[in-house]
């Protein structure tokens, strides 16, 4: 089948890779490159890499309104889009230009958590269960029916970062499975029930800020779902440092929130609501990741100092 590919992040390239080796893929669709890094050097997508290491043809338009996609997919002749996290809403022109229209894969069990952060909001609410869906894209944002759906279960200790890294090829081998079922007519898309819809909102530099008067399993998950990006953050001695491997203790909660009760291999033992979280793993500005007792134990933190 002749298809075309839209997509951006590392999330999308087992998608991109799997469809080109079962398809012609005619044509490449992904963001415009953009500055990263503390000196602002234009930087491609990872779907524009792979692309372009796959010898496929890319665009990179800047807007999905301008008529200028919707044009590129009917010059293309391909028969079907498939879309995997490429950050734009398509209009009516563009979901329409291929004569199967657009499908695409979503990181959660819709219609739970629709929007451009499905992944990371599950772990940061506490979701012990997520997966993939395979769905039909209309003008709505994750709205369309879904063809099919693969489940996983989330890790205990599972950050976002490494849930999406272990979804990608799932959602790649789901895709190859069911885009035959959908030519050939034996695959029956299934309308999502609005009414349960929940939205999973962009992530941005606030959503890492720990409120230690959170309940120990809300503080534990939401440090785990904003790895890596944008990272859990608290100031110990006026200091700003990131949090990283969360996990809830069986310790009593005392001293105050975000009080250190004790330090040891297990990381910072620190005191929240109705319980005690331990945090393995800190970062501080300009510094390598390393072992929360190791940091305290060169900067002379120790049971009493105070998160905040």
């Amino acid at each position: 089948m002749r298809v075309a590919f839209m997509g951006s992040p590392e999330f999308a390239v087992p998608c991109l890779r799997a469809l080109a080796g079962a398809h012609d893929v005619a044509l490449v669709v992904s963001q415009p490159d953009k500055p990263a890094g503390r000196g602002g050097e234009l930087r491609a997508p990872a779907v524009k890499i792979t692309a372009v290491d796959l010898g496929l043809p890319v665009i990179q338009p800047k807007s999905a309104r301008t008529g200028e996609l919707a044009q590129a997919l009917i010059d293309a002749n391909v028969e079907l889009a498939v879309v995997v996290a490429y950050g734009k809403i398509l209009p009516k022109a563009v979901l329409e230009a291929p004569a199967r229209g657009c499908i695409n894969v979503h990181g959660s069990l819709l219609p739970k958590y629709r929007g451009a952060a499905p992944v990371q909001w599950a772990v940061i609410d506490g979701e012990t269960e997520t997966g993939v869906s395979i769905m039909q894209l209309d003008e709505g944002m994750d709205t369309g029916p879904v063809w099919s759906e693969r489940r996983v279960t989330i890790g205990p200790e599972e950050t976002s970062g490494e849930l999406l890294a272990r979804l990608a090829p799932i959602g790649a081998a789901a895709l190859l499975e069911t885009l035959p079922q959908i030519t050939s007519g034996t695959a029956h898309a299934v309308a999502q029930d609005h009414a349960r819809a929940t939205h999973a909102k962009m992530l941005d530099k606030t959503d890492g800020k720990i409120d230690w008067s959170q309940p120990a399993r809300a503080i534990a998950a939401r440090i785990r779902g904003v790895d890596p990006w944008p990272g859990a953050y608290a100031t110990l001695r006026d200091q700003p440092i990131k949090l990283f491997r969360a996990v809830v203790t069986d310790r009593t909660a005392a001293g105050g929130l975000g009080t250190v009760l004790a330090i040891d291999k297990a990381g910072l033992h620190v005191s929240c609501t109705g319980g005690v979280v331990s945090i393995r793993d800190v970062q501080v500005a300009g510094k390598k990741r390393m072992p929360a007792a190791a940091f305290a134990a060169g900067r002379g933190i120790a049971a009493g100092d105070r998160l905040t």
